[in-house]
This record gives structure tokens, C-alpha cells and sequence, in this order.
């Protein structure tokens, strides 16, 4: 039985932080970073069957097209996406009220809809990037056993490319779901490797007032190419996802609208449209193709 102290759960018995049940989501589920973004997909939808909110932390799920979804915010950053993925782990794998591990388990479909800065100059602005590997640079994976998932020759390669200062951690580096690579790619997106920053400024080497460790690793980053595959982007989340993704046995794919390129210092005259676009593709490759609920 797992303690009380270790799943803590609301007096309404809902998970703590995100304030759900495990009737409340759908099998198929759509990241956001920003709660304001949740509506912007959910008002596309033909119903919405339940809502909530807490802190940061906002839910929809409803139809839309005959196809039962779920759109939650996750805010920003590697630690809140722990807290997300554990707690929606526990409301399909685990008795709530038993606390116990069921003996089947559910493997969840996610699918986040970000932005994100490219750091390639042929990448513009306006662009969408599938994120192919996450390479984390936050280490938040590193609490846990993860030698299952991680790619340990990119790791390598990285640090000595970069001649990475391993007194930050070491990076991580994981797959996304190959099931929903295939369903989502497209020969006009960009796919390679997404970099997840622990921070904005500093860790993704922005300079205001005070001086960072390494001032060339943006351009150290730029350059880094695995088997043929360079990193494209630079975010906050991506890694995470996929790191507890695939431990926990679920399926997740990251794909981000560019809105700003970092190598030649533009920013998107109208990033709201170029974030529109990218939830109308997700949404109709979920149609198109539609997901499945896979029992391991």
C-alpha cells in the first residue's frame, strides 16, 4: 500500500496538485505550458464535459469530432511536468482507494502543443518542430532509474562536444514514442533533437545582469550533430515528458510552433497564429488517425 504521506490525495479524493479523479481524463491528452492556451483548443470542440483549475494547473476534457480528449496546462518547467506525469500515472494505474499498483495498466497518449526558439538559422520563425529526442539539461530524470530509457551515446557526445561542466549534472537523453512520431510527422515540420533548458535565462544562455558558466554553449549547441540529427529547439518541458513517459509505459511526442530563432535574433510578427496552426494539425492528426489505449 503506498502511504498517504507519498500519494496525497484531496478530501474529494482527487490527486493534489491537478485536482482530478480518474473519471475526469480522457485516454488521449494534450500538454499546454500556458492555462489561458487550454480554451484556445477546447473551444474548438463540440462539448466540454468537465473543468477545473488549481494553482497553474488547468483541465478540460470533452469531444471534439466524436474523439474524447483531454487539454491540461502544465506551466513551465521540468519540476511541474513531474508532478503532472506522476499524478496522472496514479489515476489510471493506481487504486485510489486501495493504493495499490493494478495488476493491468493503461498507457496514456500525450501529446504537447509548445514553443518554442529555434536555434538553427534555416529553422524560421512560424515553422513546427517534432521534437524526435528530448536532451535534458535540468537533470530532474536523474531521480530516478532511468538507465532503461536514456540514450547514453547521445549523452556522451553531448558532454564532450560541449566540454559540459558535469558539476550542473548530467543531460539525459530519451526517445519519443515512435507509435505517435509516425502519426504526427509531416514532410513540412522540422524533426531533431529538442534541448530542455532548466530555466529561461541563464540555462538558456540569456545574459542580463549577471554572467553565465558557459557564454558559448548556445553555439556549442548549435553545431552538436548525433548520427545526423541536430538539435532544433530549446524549451523547458520536452525531456521531462518523455523521460517519465516512457518509465511509466506511456506514449508522448512533443512538437513546438517556432516563434523565435535565436541565431539570427528574430521573433514571430504573429506567433497567436502560428500556435492556432499547430492545434488545428494535432487536432486533426488525433482525427485522422485516431489513438489507441494500449494494456501493457
Amino acid at each position: 500500500m503506498i502511504p498517504k504521506s507519498e500519494l496525497i490525495l484531496n478530501p474529494d479524493g482527487s490527486v493534489y496538485h491537478l485536482n482530478l479523479k480518474p473519471e475526469n481524463i480522457a485516454r488521449d491528452i494534450i500538454f499546454v505550458g500556458d492555462p489561458d492556451r487550454v480554451e484556445k483548443i477546447t473551444r474548438l470542440f463540440d462539448s466540454i464535459e468537465f473543468s477545473t483549475q488549481k494553482r497553474e494547473f488547468k483541465t478540460q476534457t470533452g469531444t471534439y469530432k466524436g474523439k474524447r480528449l483531454t487539454v491540461l496546462s502544465t506551466g513551465i518547467g521540468a519540476d511541474n511536468i513531474d508532478i503532472v506525469l506522476n499524478e496522472l500515472d496514479a489515476l489510471v494505474n493506481i487504486d485510489l482507494e486501495t493504493r495499490t499498483i493494478k495488476k493491468e495498466l493503461t498507457s496514456l497518449n500525450i501529446i504537447r502543443i509548445g514553443t518554442s526558439g529555434s536555434l538553427q538559422a534555416d529553422i524560421p520563425v512560424n515553422a513546427f518542430v517534432l521534437s524526435k529526442i528530448g536532451l535534458g539539461l535540468d537533470t530532474m530524470l536523474r531521480s530516478y532509474q532511468n538507465d532503461s530509457v536514456t540514450i547514453t551515446a547521445l549523452e556522451e557526445a553531448f558532454i564532450k562536444h560541449t566540454n559540459w561542466d558535469i558539476r550542473k549534472g548530467r543531460p539525459y537523453a530519451v526517445h519519443c514514442s515512435e507509435k505517435l512520431e509516425k502519426q504526427f510527422e509531416n514532410d513540412n515540420i522540422h524533426k531533431g533533437v529538442t534541448a530542455t533548458a532548466g530555466g529561461f535565462f541563464g540555462p538558456q544562455g540569456r545574459v542580463l545582469r549577471l554572467a553565465i558558466q558557459d557564454e558559448n554553449l548556445n553555439n556549442k549547441m548549435d553545431s552538436f550533430n548525433y548520427n545526423g540529427t541536430r538539435i532544433t529547439n530549446l524549451e523547458m518541458e520536452t525531456t521531462a515528458i518523455y523521460g517519465l513517459s516512457a518509465l511509466l509505459g506511456h506514449h508522448a511526442l512533443s512538437l513546438n510552433a517556432i516563434i523565435a530563432n535565436r541565431a539570427n535574433g528574430t521573433f514571430s510578427s504573429n506567433p497567436d497564429e502560428a500556435i492556432e496552426k499547430l492545434i488545428d494539425y494535432v487536432l486533426c492528426k488525433i482525427i485522422e488517425e485516431g489513438t489507441q489505449i494500449l494494456i501493457n
